[in-house]
């Protein structure tokens, strides 16, 4: 039975961070290099100080607050969700899910505009019930205690979340790791699922013996390159999270540079992160995984995605679901829309004009009012 949960962090706790902070040991650099090995000495700095001096917990903390969010325990497995209903009784029920190195907070701007989209240019008609949990091992909801927690196997927990909420059909969204576990729910109860929306393709078919476009082809050997240069964090947090953690879950100096750098990278800003996000927005997000302790856990799950193949459906798998997908120029991968229909029954593509891998803080509305005009197509 859900309990009603209030975000309360310990002054200790963030008089302790702010302390750390001030004591940091910084690394030397390359001038010359610049972001190209990573988080840059003096933004980082300059971000670590705002962080210890200027920036205030509490206001955001009493932004939270004002959502109505609630801890259950799914199979043994603890979760934390804001299950946001709207005041329009006949509203659609929909779960939808972050990533890394996000948390639920992504999602504070564009949960109004979904609830109550008439107050937001949208119609009363298409309101939904918003289900947003934090996956396990990410903020508020604890780590698995034994391996095999995989994105399959957090799409099962999801789908007994929402009967346990009481909605049998409903819609799903997400990107990132939320697009994973969006699409392994939707391929295993697709009886439940109204439609899919994703703003990251999430699983993709088996095209071993299948002749590509010369699109595809294109695409493949891009997404290649960018893996050789700026997928490192995925090589070590998906073989060696653990050894990774004992200094990002110590040092809140190390943590900021760990998350800056995709921040930075993953948005669309034109190389300075405030051209997408405010400094509090982003550091409200890194605050999320400092207080809860949770880096070392969330990267947990590349390892398990490493270790189980679960990216690549089953032999002539398809999810046959109504699919929506919001391609954003700022993402880190731009499949072509026939690479991403092998694996999905694509019904709505959309191209957007700006914003990047965390489109529900960078574009909230250009992202909701697309949830919108795809789910008012189905039933």
């Amino acid at each position: 039975m859900p309990k009603p949960f209030t975000i309360d962090i310990p002054e200790q706790t963030l008089t302790d961070l702010r302390e750390r902070l001030q004591r940091t040991r910084w690394p030397d650099q390359v001038e010359d290099y610049g972001w190209q090995q990573g988080s840059e000495l003096g933004y980082t700095q300059k971000l670590a100080q705002y962080w210890a001096q200027k920036y205030d917990w509490r206001p955001h903390e009493a932004e939270m607050n004002r959502w109505d969010h609630f801890t259950t325990t799914i199979q043994g497995q603890p979760l934390h969700f804001i299950h946001q209903r709207s005041p329009h009784a006949d509203a659609k029920p929909l779960l939808i899910q972050h990533g890394w190195p996000g948390s639920f907070y992504e999602f504070h701007q564009i949960l109004p505009m979904l609830t109550q989209p008439e107050a937001h240019g949208g119609r009363a008609q298409d309101a939904f019930h918003v289900v947003a949990p934090s996956l396990p091992g990410y903020t508020f909801s604890p780590p698995a205690k034994a391996p095999g927690m995989t994105t399959r196997e957090i799409g099962g927990l999801m789908h007994r979340l929402m009967g346990e909420l009481g909605y049998k059909r409903y819609g799903t969204q997400g990107g990132d790791w939320g697009s994973m576990v969006t699409s392994w729910l939707a391929f295993d109860h697709p009886e439940s699922i109204i439609g899919v929306h994703l703003n990251m393709q999430g699983v993709r078919a088996r095209t071993w013996a299948v002749p590509l476009t010369s699109e595809e082809k294109d695409y493949l050997l891009k997404a290649r390159d960018l893996f050789k240069e700026d997928m490192a964090y995925f090589a070590i947090q998906g073989t060696r999270p653990q050894s990774l953690g004992y200094g990002l879950n110590d040092s809140p100096a190390g943590l900021l540079g760990w998350l800056t750098e995709k921040f930075r990278a993953w948005t669309d800003c034109n190389g300075e992160l405030k051209n997408a996000l405010s400094w509090d927005a982003f550091l409200t997000n890194v605050t999320l995984y400092w207080v809860t302790g949770c880096i070392t856990s969330s990267a947990r799950l590349y390892y398990e995605h490493n270790h189980s193949n679960e990216d690549v459906l089953p032999s002539n798998g398809r999810i046959d679901t109504p699919t929506g997908f919001a391609h954003f120029p700022g993402e880190i991968f731009h499949p072509p829309r026939s690479w991403v229909e092998r694996a999905y029954n694509v019904v709505r593509w959309t191209d957007m004009p700006k914003g990047g891998h965390f489109a529900a803080m960078e574009q909230p509305a250009l992202l909701a009012e697309d949830i919108r005009a795809f789910f008012a197509e189905l039933d």
